[in-house]
C-alpha cells in the first residue's frame, strides 16, 4: 500500500493569532502530518452585503461581520511567517483560496497544491483561474451532486488533480459518511480519490485509506471547545497522533493480498506440525 498523504486542516482554526496557528503546526509535525492547510478569504468579496453589517458576539467584542472575518484573516506577515516556520518544521503548507483575490495571493508562494473547498466548486471563475496556475488540484465534492462533479472535472481537464470524498455536515453524522463512494468516485471518474472528514471518529478516516483514500485531511484544534465554527468537528492534538499511528499501522498491515507461509508462522509450523 502506498504511503498516504495527511493533511491537518488548520483553516480558520487559529483564530487570527500566529502564535496558535505556529502550536498547531507543531501538533501536526509531531504526529507525523505529511502538510498543514489554511484558508484564505478577501472578506469584502466573499461576505454576502446583507450579512456584512449583521452585529456578531465574538471573543473580542461586539462587532460586525465583516469586522470580525477580517479579525480572523491572515494577510502577508502572516503568510510569510507559515512559509518560514513551515520550512523550518520540514512539513509542506498550503491553503482553500475563496475568492480570485486569495487565489493571487497564494502564488506568491511555492506552494505544492491548491484545494478548492466545496463551497467553491461550482465558482467557475475561481476553478478555472485554479486550472490555469498549473499546480496540482485538490478539491472536495461535500454537498455536490454527479453532474457538479462532472463539470468541475470538464473545467479541471489537463490538471493533475484528486477529488476528495466529503460529507459538509458540520460535525457529520456517520450514517450520512458514505466512505463506500470512494471507490464509486475511483471508478466514475479514474483519478486519485482522498477523504475530508468532519465526523468526531478516527476509525472512518483509517477506514477511508483501505476503502482507497489516497489523501487524508481532518481539522485540526488545540482544543474542541475554542471559539469558531470548525472547532467542534476538528481533531484535538493526542487524537491526531493516533489518526496518523492508525493510517501508517494500516499501510504496514495491509500487505499485498497474496497468501503465503512468513517466516515467523514456518518456526510456529515446524513446532506445531513437525
Amino acid at each position: 500500500m502506498r504511503k498516504t498523504y495527511i493533511i491537518a486542516e488548520i483553516g480558520i482554526n487559529h483564530n487570527g493569532d500566529i502564535h496558535t496557528a505556529k502550536k498547531l503546526i507543531d501538533i501536526a509535525s509531531v504526529a507525523g502530518c505529511d502538510a498543514v492547510k489554511f484558508q484564505k478569504r478577501n472578506p469584502a468579496a466573499c461576505v454576502p452585503d446583507h450579512q456584512k453589517n449583521v452585529m456578531k458576539e465574538t471573543p473580542w467584542g461586539q462587532m460586525t461581520y465583516l469586522d470580525y472575518k477580517y479579525k480572523v484573516e491572515f494577510e502577508k506577515a502572516e503568510y510569510d511567517e507559515i512559509n518560514k516556520y513551515c520550512k523550518e518544521k520540514g512539513i509542506e503548507w498550503s491553503a482553500s483560496p475563496w475568492d480570485l483575490d486569495s487565489l493571487k495571493f497564494l502564488l506568491r508562494y511555492d506552494i505544492p497544491w491548491i484545494k478548492i473547498p466545496s463551497a467553491m466548486i461550482a465558482n467557475e471563475p475561481l476553478v478555472k483561474a485554479t486550472a490555469a496556475t498549473g499546480k496540482k488540484i485538490i478539491f472536495s465534492t461535500g454537498m455536490s451532486t454527479y453532474q457538479e462533479i462532472d463539470q468541475v472535472v470538464e473545467w479541471l481537464k489537463g490538471c493533475e488533480i484528486v477529488m476528495m470524498h466529503c460529507n459538509s455536515s458540520y460535525p457529520a453524522p456517520l450514517e450520512d459518511l458514505n466512505l463506500k463512494c470512494i471507490q464509486t468516485l475511483k471508478e466514475r471518474y479514474n483519478c486519485e480519490v482522498g477523504y475530508s472528514g468532519h465526523e468526531f471518529r478516527l476509525g472512518t478516516s483509517v477506514a477511508a485509506v483501505y476503502l482507497g483514500a489516497n489523501i487524508i485531511e481532518r481539522h485540526i484544534t488545540l482544543d474542541r471547545t475554542m471559539w469558531g465554527t470548525d472547532q467542534l468537528c476538528s481533531v484535538e492534538p493526542q487524537g491526531m497522533i493516533k489518526l496518523v499511528r492508525g493510517i501508517r499501522e494500516l499501510e504496514i498491515a495491509a500487505g499485498d493480498g497474496y497468501k503465503q507461509i512468513t517466516d515467523q508462522e514456518k518456526q510456529v509450523r515446524k513446532k506445531l506440525r513437525g
